[in-house]
């Protein structure tokens, strides 16, 4: 999944530089997610009588090796808002406002659905990520049973990060160039009217 919404990223990346007279000003960061993959391991020949040549007896989940110092590895962005983890003078921070573009990009392309979150790695190379999925999307499992979408990515799947994705979000230089919406927060009709009533004294 994550690395489907990474890709989806890219291609609306590279489209919209490609038909656009001026490339950007800034360099557009090239990551992606480890390699991983299942071992199985068999049974070989056995002096035991119940141990049968061929037969599974474990299984590994391998994950590409992410070589660097402990202090190399960053995250960027949790799951539980739609902002850096990191402060403006941090390692890694013009990496972490890529990220943020990043979801604003899968939060658009997926019609508000979905988009990845606790970016973490080594700047290039990412690790574990989370994606986070609208909590009324649903899952059918069978003719008859729906799972919720909660249940689809596990418990990382915070409902309220997405709810409030248009809230936290801040566009940066990434959303500005690449054209993407602005999310600007609706003023409801009661504050509509403590904004009216206010009254501004001037000294």
């Amino acid at each position: 999944w994550s690395k489907s919404l990474l890709k989806l990223t890219y291609d609306f990346i590279d489209r919209s530089i490609a038909s656009s007279p001026e490339p950007p000003l800034f360099a557009v960061p090239r990551v992606q997610f480890v390699e991983a993959g299942l071992a199985l391991c068999h049974n070989q020949a056995s002096s035991k009588p119940r141990a049968k040549t061929g037969s599974t007896w474990a299984v590994f989940l391998l994950e590409e090796l992410i070589e660097g110092s402990d202090d190399m590895f960053v995250k960027f962005i949790h799951n539980m808002n739609a902002n850096p983890l990191l402060n403006e003078l941090d390692y890694g921070y013009d990496m972490a406002e890529f990220f943020v573009f990043t979801q604003h990009v899968q939060y658009v392309k997926t019609g508000k659905l979905a988009f990845i979150s606790d970016y973490q790695g080594i700047i290039v190379l990412l690790t574990d990520p989370q994606i986070l999925t609208h909590p009324y999307v649903f899952f059918i499992c069978s003719d008859s049973i729906l799972i919720n979408a909660c249940d689809i990515f596990g418990e990382g799947n915070i409902e309220a990060s997405i709810s409030k994705f248009e809230d936290q979000h801040a566009c940066n230089e990434y959303c500005e160039w690449f054209g993407q919406e602005i999310f600007v927060k609706e003023v409801n009709d009661n504050e509509a009217a403590v904004n009216d009533d206010e009254v501004v004294v001037e000294n």
